[in-house]
């Protein structure tokens, strides 16, 4: 072991923090190591007819930032695959979301991921709505 790698080991504590979520690759507890900090993330994805189109994922980033009461720092960013599809992300004052949509399926899948509380019904039914989806699932982590 480095000196630096022996310096970690000995600075690690002995027992995980009593606030702990999640798991570890070895089902073990997940320690939160930042318990001051509120975290709170929201996969949402689903299914539409609708095709996917650059400006239909811009206004969808920037007008959930407005649904979620968030503090948006830039403008979308957005990528598009001639493989896979659109990615899009913007960052808010408060962390960002990510979006991602596969045209030749009709599925996206959308993770938001917050240091301020939002109400993930609202992200929801703003995301249904958005997109058109015939079919809709979500998941808070």
């Amino acid at each position: 072991m480095n000196n630096s790698a022996a310096t970690l080991a000995s600075a690690a504590p002995a027992s995980p923090p009593p606030s702990v979520s999640g798991q570890t690759a070895h089902g073990q507890p997940m320690p939160d190591l930042a318990p001051g900090i509120h975290r709170q993330r929201l996969v949402i994805e689903g299914l539409t007819q609708q095709s996917m189109t650059a400006m239909m994922l811009k206004n969808y980033l920037a007008q959930l930032a407005v649904e979620l009461d968030m503090v948006a720092l830039t403008d979308p960013v957005l990528h598009r695959s001639e493989t896979y599809g659109w990615a899009g992300w913007m960052h808010w004052e408060t962390s960002g979301c990510h979006v991602y949509a596969w045209d030749d399926e009709g599925f996206f899948s959308v993770d938001i991921y917050t240091c301020k509380v939002f109400r993930n019904e609202d992200a929801v039914a703003f995301t249904k709505a958005a997109f058109e989806a015939d079919t809709i699932v979500h998941r808070s982590l």
